[in-house]
C-alpha cells in the first residue's frame, strides 16, 4: 500500500482540522477488513476513526486484517483500533503488534468489564498510548465507575448492540436510559469528558438525529457511525446550535457589563452553561446566528 504527494497533503489538512479525540463527536467505525475505505475515512467529515479487529472480523482473517491496519497505519494513515477483548486469544496478538505502531492515535478495548482488563492493555501498549473503554454487558456497567477510575483510561463508550443482547433490553430510550446514564455519572466520577454512545444501524439520518437528541439530553458528548455519511449529522447534533451559542454570548456579555455580581440563585447555573456552550463552540467553530 503506498502513497502519493497530493495524499499525503490532504491527510495533513485534514488532521490540522480534526477535533481532539478528548472532544470528539463523532467517532467512524469500520471494519478492518474494508483498506479500500481507510483513506476515504480518514478523509471524511468523522471527528476520528476506528478501525474494528474485532467484531467485524471473523476469528480467521484476525490475522490478515491485523496487518492491514499495520501496513497502512506505515503507509501514513492515522486512526485508533478496537481490539479484542482482553480474555480473547486475538488481545494478545492485537497489543503485541501495535504497540509500536506508527499512527496510531489509541485504542478501543472491545467488551470491558474490569478495571484490570483496561490496566493490563495499557501496561501491554506500553503505556502511553489512550484506552477507550468499550462497555458492552451488565457486568460492565455495573462496574462503569471504576473502569472511570482505571489508570490510563481515555474514554468510556457505550457498546448497546452487545448490551441489548446481553440484557434483552429494547433498542428504546427507556430502556437505554439507565445504562447510558450509567455511563455518564461514571465518567464525571472518573474525571473523563462525557462518554461516546452506541451508534445508530441503518442509514436513516432522522433516526441518527433522534437517537442522537437522546444521547446529548443524558449528557453523552459523542457517538460511534457506522458508514461515511453519518458523522456529518452526529457532528451537527452533538454541537451547540447557532441559537444556542448567541443565547450564551449574549448572556456573558450582559453579565460581565453588570460586574460579574450574582444577582439571584439561577445566574449560576446559567452562567456554568454558557460557558460550556462558548467552550464547546470554540472547539467545533461554531458561529452565533
Amino acid at each position: 500500500m503506498t502513497t502519493d504527494t497530493s495524499l499525503d497533503e490532504r491527510r495533513r489538512s485534514r488532521e490540522d482540522a480534526r477535533v481532539a479525540p478528548a472532544h470528539a463527536r463523532s467517532w467512524l467505525l469500520l471494519s478492518a477488513l474494508r483498506t479500500d475505505l481507510f483513506d476515504a475515512a480518514q478523509l471524511s467529515r468523522a471527528d476520528q476513526v476506528i478501525l474494528d479487529c474485532e467484531d467485524a472480523v471473523d476469528d480467521s482473517l484476525k490475522d490478515s486484517a491485523r496487518e492491514g491496519v499495520l501496513e497502512w497505519l506505515a503507509a501514513g494513515g492515522r486512526a485508533w483500533v478496537r481490539i479484542n477483548e482482553r480474555s480473547s486469544a486475538a488481545w494478545a496478538d492485537d497489543v503485541a503488534a501495535l504497540r509500536d505502531a506508527p499512527g496510531l492515535v489509541g485504542v478501543m478495548l472491545a467488551k470491558t468489564e474490569s478495571p484490570d482488563e483496561v490496566i493490563d492493555t495499557v501496561q501491554r501498549l506500553g503505556g502511553h498510548l489512550p484506552v477507550i473503554a468499550l462497555v458492552e454487558s451488565a457486568l460492565g456497567i455495573e462496574d462503569a465507575v471504576s473502569i472511570a477510575r482505571a489508570p490510563g483510561v481515555f474514554r468510556l463508550a457505550f457498546g448497546s448492540g452487545d448490551y441489548r443482547r446481553d440484557t434483552g433490553a429494547a433498542n428504546e430510550p427507556l430502556a437505554m436510559a439507565y445504562p447510558r446514564s450509567r455511563l455518564v455519572t461514571a465518567s464525571r466520577i472518573g474525571g473523563l469528558t462525557g462518554p461516546i454512545d452506541g451508534p445508530t444501524v441503518g442509514t436513516s439520518h432522522p433516526l441518527v438525529r433522534e437517537q442522537s437528541a437522546d444521547a446529548v439530553a443524558l449528557g453523552m458528548t459523542g457517538k460511534l457511525c457506522l458508514d461515511l455519511e453519518q458523522p456529518a449529522v452526529v457532528n451537527e447534533c452533538f454541537s451547540p446550535s447557532p441559537a444556542d451559542v448567541a443565547w450564551a454570548l449574549d448572556f456573558l456579555a450582559d453579565f460581565e457589563a453588570s460586574g460579574g455580581v450574582i444577582r439571584d440563585g439561577s445566574d449560576k447555573p446559567r452562567l456554568g452553561r454558557a460557558r460550556l456552550i462558548q467552550e464547546r463552540a470554540q472547539l467545533f467553530r461554531v458561529n452565533p446566528s
